[in-house]
C-alpha cells in the first residue's frame, strides 16, 4: 500500500531502504513533508508518520544520533514563542508514568526554548521504542529507539466509520472496510477516475473508491443482488428493505454523486464497447465457498455449432472454473484498462500447493505486488496488483494459453473441495479429542 501511494504522490520507494519484517516501524526516504502528508491522507495501514531526528539500538546511540542531527533543521520547531509536547510510545511493552518521565527528561540536552502545552501544542515530538513482536518474551531494553517530530496520522478511523456492521446493504461476502481501502490504494484510485468491479455484489469495493473521488460502476450475474431484492443477509431480518441496494450504500456515506450504475451481466461475456474505459478494475471474484462460481450457459451448448437449432434456448447458470474466472479477468483488464491502469483482485490459494509460478499472467499486465491473507492453516488468498504496461492487440486475445501460464493455476479449480476437506478434518479431530 505504501509503495503504491508513494508512486501516486510522485515519489519512489527505494529498494535500498531497510524493511524490517519483524518490526512495526519503517524508515522511509520521502522528498518532502507535503508528500508525507499526501501519503497519510490515504493510507489505512500506517498509523502515523514522523520526521526522524535520531534513532539507535540503545539510548546512547539515540542520543548520539540526535546530537548529529543538523541544528538548522531543529531550530524552527524549538523557538521560544512556540509550544510543544512530548509523547512516548512503546511497542509490546507498558511503561509506568515515572519511567516515561525519566526517558523524556534524559533528552534535556535538546535546545527546547518553547513552552510545554499538553492540550493544544504547535509541535508534537515522539519517542518510539520497539520491544519486538513476541509478547511472551519481552526484553528489558528495546531493540530500537526513535525520536522525531509528528507530521500526520493515517486514515485508520475510516475502518470504523465505514464498518460493514453499520452498512445498509450487505451480502455474505461483503468486503471488510479496511481491506476495501487497501485495495483502492493498491489501485492508485484518484479523483475523477472511473473504477469498475465486474463482481460487484453489494458494492463494498465501490464505496472505498468513491471515497477517494472516483466514479464507480459494476456488474454482477445475480439479478436479486443488483436490484436489492430477495432474502436479507442479516441474521434477524428475512427480506431486504427498500434502502438495501448499492445506490443506497453510497448515499449513506454521501457518495451517491460518484455512482454511475450497476448492471446485471455475466463477466465471462463482456458487454462493453471496445476501447480503454477504466482507470482501475478492483474486484473480489467468487471462490465457490460462500458464493457460487457461475456463468450463463445454454442447455444446447453441447450441440456442435454446425448443428443449428431453431428451438429457443433456455439460459441457465453453469460452472465457471476458478482458472477461467481469473484468466477472463486478466484478459478483460488487458483490453479495457487505460495504460498505467491497475487491476487489483483476490486470488484464493491452497497453501500446500502454492508457488509463485501459479499466479496468472498476461503479456499486457505487469505484476506489481502479491500479498497474502491467511484464511485457514491450509488456505489463504493473495491480493494481486497488476499494472497495464502494453497496449492490447488482437493477437493478445488468447496469448495466455500459449505461454504456459494458464495451466499451473488450474489445480485450484477444486479449491472448494480442498477448503472444506480441511474443515472436515478439523471437525473430525475435535470430535475424536472430545471422545477421549
Amino acid at each position: 500500500e505504501i509503495t503504491s501511494l508513494l508512486s501516486l504522490c510522485g515519489g519512489q520507494f527505494s529498494g535500498e531502504q531497510e524493511i524490517r519484517v519483524n518490526s512495526p516501524f519503517w524508515i522511509l526516504s520521502i522528498p518532502s513533508e507535503e508528500m508525507a502528508r499526501g501519503l497519510m491522507k490515504r493510507t489505512v495501514c500506517a498509523k502515523s508518520i514522523f520526521e526522524l531526528w535520531g534513532h539507535g539500538r540503545s539510548a546512547g546511540e539515540l542520543y548520539a544520533s540526535l546530537k548529529n542531527y543538523p541544528m538548522d533543521k531543529m531550530l524552527p520547531y524549538l523557538q521560544s514563542e512556540s509550544t510543544y509536547k512530548m509523547h512516548i510510545h512503546t511497542f509490546n511493552k507498558t511503561l509506568t508514568q515515572t519511567q516515561k518521565i525519566k526517558k523524556i527528561d534524559a533528552l534535556d540536552f535538546l535546545p527546547f526554548k518553547g513552552k510545554v502545552n499538553l492540550k493544544n501544542p504547535e509541535h508534537i515530538f515522539w519517542i518510539l521504542e520497539d520491544y519486538g513482536m513476541d509478547p511472551n518474551n519481552v526484553p528489558e531494553e528495546p531493540f530500537h529507539l526513535y525520536f522525531g517530530r509528528w507530521i500526520a496520522d493515517g486514515q485508520r478511523e475510516l475502518i470504523e466509520s465505514y464498518s460493514v456492521k453499520k452498512r445498509h446493504f450487505i451480502g455474505n461476502t461483503s468486503m471488510d472496510a479496511c481491506l476495501s481501502f487497501i485495495m483502492a490504494n493498491h489501485g492508485r484510485v484518484k479523483p475523477n477516475d472511473v473504477v469498475y468491479d465486474p463482481f460487484v455484489g453489494t458494492g463494498g469495493l465501490l464505496i472505498s473508491s468513491a471515497h477517494f473521488g472516483a466514479y464507480v460502476c459494476g456488474t454482477d450475474i445475480d439479478y436479486n443482488t443488483i436490484h436489492g431484492l430477495g432474502k436479507a443477509s442479516r441474521k434477524n431480518q428475512k427480506w431486504r428493505g427498500p434502502d438495501e441496494n448499492i445506490r443506497a450504500n453510497l448515499r449513506q456515506y454521501g457518495l451517491e454523486k460518484y455512482y454511475l450504475d450497476a448492471l446485471v451481466s455475466d463477466s465471462s461475456r463482456p458487454i462493453w464497447r471496445k476501447g480503454m474505459l477504466f482507470d482501475a478494475i478492483i474486484t473480489d471474484p467468487p471462490y465457490g465457498i460462500r458464493e457460487a462460481t457461475r456463468r450463463m450457459g445454454s442447455q444446447k451448448e453441447t450441440v456442435k455449432s454446425a448443428e443449428r437449432s431453431t428451438e429457443n434456448h433456455t439460459f441457465v447458470s453453469s460452472n465457471y472454473h476458478l482458472s477461467d474466472i481469473f484468466f477472463d479477468l486478466l484478459k478483460f483488464a488487458a483490453e479495457y484498462l487505460v495504460m498505467g491502469g491497475r487491476l487489483v483482485y483476490w486470488l484464493p490459494i491452497y497453501r500446500p500447493e502454492y508457488t509463485e509460478e501459479i499466479i496468472p499472467h498476461h503479456p499486457c499486465l505487469k505484476l506489481i505486488s502479491n500479498c497474502e491473507q491467511m484464511l485457514s492453516s491450509h488456505t489463504s488468498r493473495r491480493l494481486i496488483t497488476m499494472e497495464k504496461v502494453k497496449e492490447f492487440k488482437d493477437q493478445d486475445q488468447d496469448s495466455y494459453l500459449l505461454d504456459g501460464q494458464y495451466m499451473p493455476y488450474r489445480g485450484h479449480n477444486s479449491f472448494r473441495e480442498k477448503y472444506f476437506s480441511g474443515v472436515t478434518k478439523r471437525i473430525a479431530k475435535e470430535e475424536k479429542d472430545n471422545q477421549k
